[in-house]
């Protein structure tokens, strides 16, 4: 049986454990716990919802990560960015590469949008290959929405 082309979650799931490595611990005993609500076909992009107790921790970014804080607040900081406190509805981008130092208040949840990158070739072959897609199609047809535009 195939996958669902639409799924439907809710933030509301019950979430299990999901230790921080133990050698990224700066502070406090911070426990987290997480979720998947969904992964691509092809097990690159997943969505996540994660949630964190009180604790400061390093975190080492293998993948490209996009968050927003739904509830909580943290203090970030990097090298070449000052700490800085994050709540409900801010937004921010780790690049894969990224090293930043968690300070959880309290508590902190958040939900994520991360894709395993692709070598450089590899990007620009599937956008060539996208590109010429485009180029192809007669305008009679029907195109796939996007909401990065008919780019």
């Amino acid at each position: 049986m195939s996958p669902s082309l639409i799924e439907i979650s809710s933030c509301n799931v019950d979430l299990e454990l999901r230790p921080i490595e133990p050698s990224w611990i700066i502070e406090g005993n911070p426990v987290s716990r997480s979720h998947i609500l969904s992964t691509s076909a092809d097990g690159t992009a997943s969505t996540i919802i994660w949630h964190c107790t009180e604790g400061r921790f390093n975190w080492y970014y293998d993948i490209d990560e996009t968050i927003m804080i739904m509830e909580g607040s943290i203090v970030l900081e990097s090298d070449g960015m000052p700490p800085k406190r994050y709540g409900p509805g801010d937004v921010i981008f780790f690049r894969d590469g990224a090293h930043a130092k968690w300070h959880v208040e309290g508590h902190v949840k958040k939900i994520a949008f991360c894709r395993k990158t692709n070598p450089v070739m590899i990007g620009f072959l599937i956008r060539v290959v996208n590109k010429l897609k485009r180029m192809f199609v007669s305008a009679g047809e029907r195109r796939p929405a996007s909401l990065l535009g008919a780019g």
